[in-house]
């Protein structure tokens, strides 16, 4: 919970060396908070990210058995409604259950919950740190699952970069950025842009005159400054994003425009800190939807939709670190308001929106000796005419190489105002909102022991959550012609399941496995949708000086569509590839493969049947240098 140095906040990996980091007992709250916690983190280092292909971040964190998006679907092509993140098989819809941090600044959408991962330039990430379970109460709403916490990488003095990338479903990505750093502060920024004519997603067996690529075009950026001094440390920050997408159809389209101005204070003396942070975000997601014809070569447009949104928010934290104990206490606060507006064809106008407040207390606590600790928590949140206290608790023993840790836990996630108000089309699909809706709430429990050593890491997880009022998508009515279903508080929920992950480096290679298994299923039998029971992944990395390889797979099984488990989406396999080597005067050269098998693999039905990603490939290059 110290101020640090940027060296240490946010220390540099190598990844040529077998020794592999520490392993993480701490969640980073904000930018110099750390809280110490029973629950099993996974570290990912710069270096680990610059072995995983892939164009935004999302693609990249796959790799991460659990970490998935809704329908299976990149963000490369996914509807943006589509991209919120759950992890241990939490979670049913778009809506996500993972507070995503970019820099401590809360990034998930204030009017839908999901991810704009577009946003974020893979290349210019630190570290990111995942964190399953609520086992802090310092988080409150959207971190039922976890939390995912990103960090950019340091302002370096005099730094400039670029980057271009092209290949496959004509990507064409280019980057610029640089910093420089004076005595008492350092700016920093980067542009990043992207065009895609992305792939069908709809299979040519069936594809018709209606069927066009989903792809996306978009442009990115984001501005720092930070200023410091011997005790205290301010960071001020604005990014932006402006993409356009089209969903698959001759008359689907969405596009967003949105901004986020934050700033970041800590101070600190002697044993006592303090850190405030306040963040503002604007807002302009628009759609259009339609109907298609059995034969897929008829198309008419049923509603374009505008939802205006825009969140203002802030967090305060107190800490004090004694010789035994570490205390966090502190306060948040954010409100929320947001439209949807649908202009019907050929007339007519539907309207919904409100506003949300939320307003939450709470503290930590964790005491011991470095060899055995016990954690205490608590949260006290109040969201509307809702009140939710949320307990946390835990243990962490170490003997010799072993950490054996267990913690249990009770968290709730509010409705967003897209589950309340907003109705949507997918295909003949129609979604429809309920402002009924209540939060939902889930208790849960873990036990698990991590293994170290310089170049071997060994972690394992039980996981028992039980949920109950989970918002989903309940079918109301089915033919093979159209669907409709409408965001209810379903049955309770019971999820269960194990995490392993192994990691060993040797001389000039690195290895990982990882496994999860996770039985999420309702009260009444049947399993809860767009969840697999198992997922795994391997990967292999070799690097020598100047020259990396690595190739890696993922395996998903089978899982289902919709609430009444009436659509089986196989289960499937992909590898993926990819290759550096650095060059003369600053430049880089890579290649990277996804999908290099080509598995046509199943994400959707609407009813029709939707398809994941092709093979895909892209090449690019990188020039790192100086300003003077």
């Amino acid at each position: 919970m110290l101020i640090r140095p940027v060296s240490v906040l946010y220390p540099q990996s190598n990844p040529s060396s077998p020794e592999l980091p520490p392993i993480k007992t701490s969640i980073t709250v904000s930018t110099q908070v750390q809280a110490p916690s029973p629950a099993g983190i996974t570290v990912v280092s710069n270096g680990d990210l610059e072995q995983l292909p892939g164009i935004n971040v999302d693609d990249r964190l796959r790799q991460i058995p659990g970490f998935s998006l809704f329908r299976r679907t990149s963000s490369l092509v996914a509807n943006p409604t589509t991209q919120g993140v759950s992890l241990r098989g939490i979670g049913s819809s778009g809506a996500s259950r993972t507070l995503l941090l970019w820099d401590g600044i809360p990034i998930n959408d204030p009017f839908g919950g999901w991810v704009y991962w577009t946003r974020i330039p893979p290349d210019q990430i630190d570290d990111v740190e995942v964190s399953r379970g609520a086992s802090t109460s310092l988080f409150g709403d959207r971190a039922m699952s976890g939390s995912i916490a990103i960090f950019s990488k340091p302002p370096a003095p005099h730094d400039l970069h670029a980057s271009f990338e092209s290949g496959s479903a004509a990507v064409r990505e280019l980057s610029v950025g640089g910093s420089n750093l004076w005595r008492h502060f350092a700016t920093s920024g980067e542009v990043r842009a992207l065009s895609s004519d992305g792939y069908y997603v709809v299979p040519s067996a069936i594809r018709g005159a209606a069927d066009t690529k989903a792809g996306v075009d978009f442009v990115a950026g984001n501005l720092r400054l930070d200023a410091f001094g011997l005790n205290q440390r301010l960071v001020l920050k604005l990014d932006v994003i402006a993409e356009d997408r089209a969903n698959g159809t001759v008359l689907t389209h969405n596009s967003t425009s949105l901004g986020t101005l934050s700033a970041n204070y800590s101070w600190r003396h002697a044993e006592n800190g303090i850190s405030v942070l306040a963040y503002h975000t604007r807002e302009e997601f628009r759609a259009s939807f339609s109907s298609v014809t059995n034969n897929r070569n008829t198309e008419r447009l049923t509603y374009n939709q505008a939802a205006p949104s825009e969140a203002v928010g802030s967090a305060a934290y107190w800490t004090r670190n004694g010789s035994h104990y570490n205390l966090i206490v502190g306060a948040d606060f954010e409100r929320v308001e947001g439209y949807s507006t649908d202009r019907l064809v050929p007339t007519g106008v539907r309207s919904g929106g409100g506003s949300r407040v939320e307003q939450g207390a709470f503290g930590q606590l964790d005491a011991g000796s470095a060899s055995a600790r016990v954690y205490l928590g608590g949260r006290y949140q109040v969201i509307g005419d809702e009140r939710f206290f949320s307990p946390s608790g835990g243990f962490a023993v170490g003997r010799g190489r072993f950490r054996f840790r267990g913690s249990g836990y009770r968290s709730f996630r509010a409705p967003t105002l897209n589950e309340l108000y907003r109705e949507f089309r997918v295909g003949n699909t129609d979604t429809l909102a309920n402002p009924a809706l209540k939060s939902e709430s889930m208790t849960g429990g873990e036990m698990g022991v991590d293994y170290g050593t310089e170049s071997l890491r060994l972690s394992a997880t039980l996981f028992r959550n039980s949920l109950d009022r989970l918002i989903t998508n309940v079918t109301l009515s089915s033919t093979p012609t159209a669907i409709t279903r409408q965001r209810q508080n379903a049955a309770a929920v019971l999820a269960r399941g194990l995490e392993v992950s192994l990691r060993r480096g040797w001389r000039d290679w690195r290895g990982e496995l990882a496994y999860l298994f996770a039985d999420s299923r309702y009260e009444t039998g049947p399993r809860v949708a767009q969840i697999p029971k198992h997922q795994g992944s391997a990967q292999l990395s070799w690097r020598r000086k100047g020259t990396s390889a690595s190739a890696a797979i993922r395996t998903y099984s089978y899982q289902f569509d919709d609430d009444l488990n009436q659509f089986i989406l196989p289960g499937f396999a992909s590898v993926q590839l990819l290759a550096r080597q650095q060059l003369p005067r600053g430049l880089s050269a890579h290649l990277a493969v996804e999908n290099l098998l080509n598995r046509t693999y199943y994400t959707g039905f609407s009813p029709t049947p939707t398809i994941g990603a092709p093979r895909l490939w892209r090449v690019g290059v990188r020039w790192e240098g100086r300003l003077w």
